[in-house]
Parts: C-alpha cells; sequence; structure tokens
C-alpha cells in the first residue's frame, strides 16, 4: 500500500516529511490519517455532535469562527509585542513575521505578553466570541458555562527543532486534577496554519485507551508531557496520527483525555504559528481553582 501524502503549498513538507521536535512522523497508511472535518449538515444538531465528540474525542469545525475577528486579534497580537522587537520592523504585523532572536528584548516581551495581551480585553472577547459560546452550550447541554481564566497563547518561530520547541504529546486532563473532568478544550490557530507551519495533531482513539489505562492504573508513561517521540507513541497505542492545515477561522474542539501535540513550524515565509487553548466547563461542576488566573509562563501549570 503507497504511503500516506500530504503535500504543502510550499512544497517543504513532499521531500522531508512531518517532523516534531526533530522526529519524523511515519508515513504508512497505519500510523498517519487525515483529520476529517464535521459534516456542515452536523453541525447544527447537538446530538450528533455530542456522538462524534465522544466516539472521536475531537471535532474539526473549519470556518466556525469570522476569519477577519481572527485576524484582527493577531495584527492586535503582533503589534502589541513589535516594540520588543519580536516582529521585523516595518512588516505588516498580521503576518508576524519573525525577527532573529537576538534582536528581541525578553524582558519586554514578558511584560507586555503577561500584562497587557494576556489579560486584555481583545483577548478576552476572542474566547467569548458567540460562535464559540453557542458551541459549547450545544456540548454541555447547558447555557451556564465556566470559561477557565487561565488561557494560553502561543507563538512558535520557523527553524526551531529539538526537544522542546513543538508541543510534546499530552492529554490536558493532567493539568486539571482538582476540578471536573467534565472539560473541553478548543485549540483555535490565530491565522493561517498549513502543515509546514506546525499545527496540532491527534493520536487516533487515544482518548479511550486513556481513559480505560487510568481506570485500570496501567498507564504506563508520566501523566505530563509523554513523549516527544511522537511514531513511537503512535508504534505504542497501534494508531496514527491524525494531521491536517488550518485557516484562520477554524477550531478544533478535544476532550481532556485525547491525546494531541503539534509539528514543528518548518513554514519557509519566516511567520511565526500562532495559536490559543482555551478550556470551557459547566459552570455548576468542580472548577480547578487554579486554573482561575491569567495564564503565566512561569505559574508552575
Amino acid at each position: 500500500m503507497p504511503a500516506t501524502r500530504f503535500p504543502d503549498s510550499t512544497g517543504v513538507l513532499t521531500a522531508s516529511g512531518l517532523t516534531s521536535n526533530g522526529y519524523r512522523l511515519a508515513e504508512d497508511p497505519g500510523r498517519l490519517g487525515r483529520l476529517e472535518p464535521v459534516p456542515e449538515a452536523d453541525r447544527a444538531d447537538a446530538r450528533k455532535l455530542r456522538r462524534r465528540l465522544a466516539h472521536s474525542g475531537c471535532l474539526y469545525l473549519p470556518g466556525l469562527l469570522d476569519p477577519d475577528l481572527v485576524l484582527d486579534f493577531r495584527r492586535h497580537y503582533f503589534a502589541a509585542l513589535a516594540s520588543a522587537g519580536l516582529i521585523v520592523p516595518g512588516t505588516d504585523p498580521v503576518s508576524g513575521t519573525a525577527a532573529d532572536k537576538p534582536s528581541i528584548d525578553q524582558s519586554a516581551l514578558r511584560r507586555i505578553l503577561f500584562q497587557e495581551v494576556v489579560p486584555g480585553p481583545e483577548y478576552e472577547a476572542l474566547c467569548r466570541t458567540p460562535a464559540l459560546v453557542q458551541l459549547f452550550a450545544k456540548l454541555f447541554e447547558t447555557d451556564r458555562l465556566h470559561l477557565h481564566r487561565r488561557k494560553i497563547i502561543r507563538h512558535v518561530g520557523p527553524g526551531e527543532s529539538g526537544i522542546g520547541t513543538a508541543t510534546q504529546a499530552h492529554y490536558d486532563l493532567v493539568y486539571l486534577r482538582e476540578g471536573t473532568d467534565h472539560v473541553l478544550s478548543a485549540w483555535i490557530p490565530l491565522g493561517d496554519v498549513p502543515l509546514a507551519r506546525g499545527p496540532l495533531i491527534y493520536l487516533e482513539g487515544s482518548h479511550g485507551k486513556v481513559r480505560a489505562q487510568e481506570a485500570a492504573g496501567t498507564l504506563k508513561r508520566p501523566a505530563a508531557s509523554m513523549t516527544a517521540d511522537l511514531p513511537a507513541l503512535a508504534d505504542d497505542h497501534d494508531a496514527r496520527w491524525l494531521v491536517t492545515g488550518f485557516r484562520a477561522g477554524d477550531v478544533m474542539i478535544h476532550t481532556a483525555h485525547v491525546i494531541h501535540a503539534s509539528l514543528d513550524n518548518r513554514h519557509p515565509d519566516g511567520g511565526f504559528r500562532l495559536s490559543t487553548d482555551i478550556r470551557y466547563q459547566p459552570a455548576d461542576l468542580p472548577v480547578d481553582p487554579r486554573w482561575q488566573r491569567h495564564w503565566h509562563d512561569r505559574d508552575g501549570l
């Protein structure tokens, strides 16, 4: 059987494949597959959405958000951090063209990011946009929702590789042990994220296996950041990594047990991958108190 191919418009991936933290993903059909979108006809049917989420552990929803809304926040983000030297001077902030690392004022970047952008009204408005709120209300069957205050934004520069650059394999419940497990995450690409720019990817069927292993007390790997070696993890689970490229306005929803990770940003245009992950739950269920403060990369979580 021929290997699965995922051509990218840049041509980067056809020659060297998909990598995460420098590990190249296996391309055979038993280890790599396409992340399939929720059919348009099923989006208005809350029962079908919940059934699909329970079966797959995630929902791929292209075009859920207004692309202009997403790109406006992307422009706001990079414009705010331009004074710290994050992007090339004189370039359009929405392009997120990465400056050389030595030119970045890390102290200014951290101050602006954690004191201005993360707690800012623009970010809060994006995370509470009606399309998102309505979707979570369908999935949880309640209008009484709680958005966790700890909301994470990540910018990942091009050409970075090796352990610790891309998101390692993990599942979210590991970080949310002091509240309910009835929590759903939204991963939102803030701009186009083709395969070469390093999107999030999902290990097919992993939520069922993780639940079973947790219940039996047989989970072999450490709870957090299971591994950077995604090919080995796929072999361990005898499962496929599901991948796709994303456009501004697309949204991923996933459960607290599904294993996910990200690819390396190897896009030749020099742009940052920008994304956010946020979490909603029913307001009436126990809330992890550690997640009720604004995100900081030194908050210990």
